[in-house]
């Protein structure tokens, strides 16, 4: 009888801990599975950001004013594989400090909450060449 009701006092004691998110993933309590608490959903994508009008009105956060962008085209937005934001590809024909043409260069550049916050020099991996531009 005293076991039974030991045993029902901990049943009782786990769910409580359960209810109240104590018992979460975590917790070192020999808990099985349905007791834990689930661990919480990553927060919703916010919406594709306008790759072209952000490239546009910020055009210096992406090429050097010397660089002289011509033809500057952009790819849609894809989430960015790890964190909360958003990259995309720049093209542009530009040229050097000194006036000569340097043909074609692709960025990769970063946004997040509506800012281009890094670009860099494409490469490879970043899947640039497979993407379709549309001009700004």
């Amino acid at each position: 009888m005293r076991r039974l009701a030991l045993s029902i006092a901990l049943a009782v004691s786990a769910l409580a801990l359960a209810d109240c998110g104590l018992a979460d993933s975590r917790t070192p309590l020999p808990l099985p599975g349905f007791l834990r608490a689930k661990p919480a959903d990553p927060p919703p994508l916010a919406r594709a950001p306008d790759v072209g009008k952000m490239v546009h009105e910020k055009l210096d956060s992406v090429f050097t004013a010397q660089s002289n962008p011509q033809n500057v085209r952009v790819s849609e937005a894809h989430p960015e594989l790890r964190g909360r934001g958003w990259t995309a590809c720049v093209r542009a024909e530009l040229t050097s400090a000194n006036g000569k043409p340097l043909g074609e260069e692709t960025y990769r550049i970063s946004i997040d909450d509506g800012v281009i916050i890094d670009r860099r020099r494409a490469l490879p991996e970043d899947g640039c060449d497979t993407q379709s531009y549309r001009p700004i």
